[in-house]
């Protein structure tokens, strides 16, 4: 397990969200999220990321950069998926000296999925997760018991590579709208992130139909 050169103790002035393949800021649980943080005053950006269903390496972490920059240990990054492997890269090429106060990634991985050969080429180079993990206060990661795009043992190998504290929901597939997750259950572990104030729309798991192909989120 790394150990983080960074304090945890700092509150959250300032969220990232990231969003994932084929998805955009108005899906699944990010307009919830941004309700969510920015209800505890935080300062929050759910960055859009450029043609989300071709995605380019180079393009992906210019977009996250011009919102990122260089954080500090009020900052925390929220991603989900493809997003997670797109942040991670940027903060692994990050200059040092820099700090970052949190890091959850939702059904985040490293390394070719089976599932969505179309980005074997996306995902040939992984992250540093070391560089990481030294500058990064808390990381959490987050699965579900049943994804059928990302599997459980590829989240679970970037919670260890990251030195993770880890949780599971079950039956939330792959947490996307289709899947019926439109917020994210209350969790102490993720008290950050997840305050008690629910919002009246948000459903939990519920049984899938035929998914949508390509859409990752």
């Amino acid at each position: 397990m790394h150990t983080a050169t960074t304090s945890s103790s700092a509150p959250m002035s300032r969220a990232v969200i990231v969003h994932g393949y084929a998805a955009d800021p108005t899906r699944h649980r990010f307009p919830w999220l941004t309700d969510q943080l920015r209800a505890t005053g935080a300062e929050v950006t759910c960055v859009t990321l450029p043609d989300p269903a071709a995605p380019d390496t180079g393009a992906w972490q210019q977009a996250i950069a011009r919102v990122l920059m260089t954080p500090d240990e009020g900052t925390w990054v929220i991603a989900h998926s493809l997003g997670v492997i797109t942040a991670l890269r940027h903060l692994a090429d990050l200059p040092a000296p820099w700090s970052l106060g949190g890091l959850v990634a939702v059904s985040g991985f490293t390394g070719i999925l089976p599932t969505l050969p179309v980005l074997d080429a996306f995902l040939a180079t992984a992250p540093d997760l070391a560089t990481v993990a030294a500058h990064t206060g808390r990381r959490i990661v987050v699965r579900s018991d049943d994804d059928r795009i990302v599997p459980p043992a590829a989240t679970d190998a970037l919670a260890t590579g990251l030195g993770a504290e880890k949780v599971v929901v079950p039956g939330a597939g792959h947490f996307l709208d289709e899947d019926g997750i439109t917020a994210l259950p209350p969790c102490p572990l993720c008290s950050p992130i997840c305050p008690t104030r629910q919002n009246p729309r948000s459903t939990g798991p519920r049984e899938r139909g035929t998914s949508r192909q390509g859409h990752e989120g």
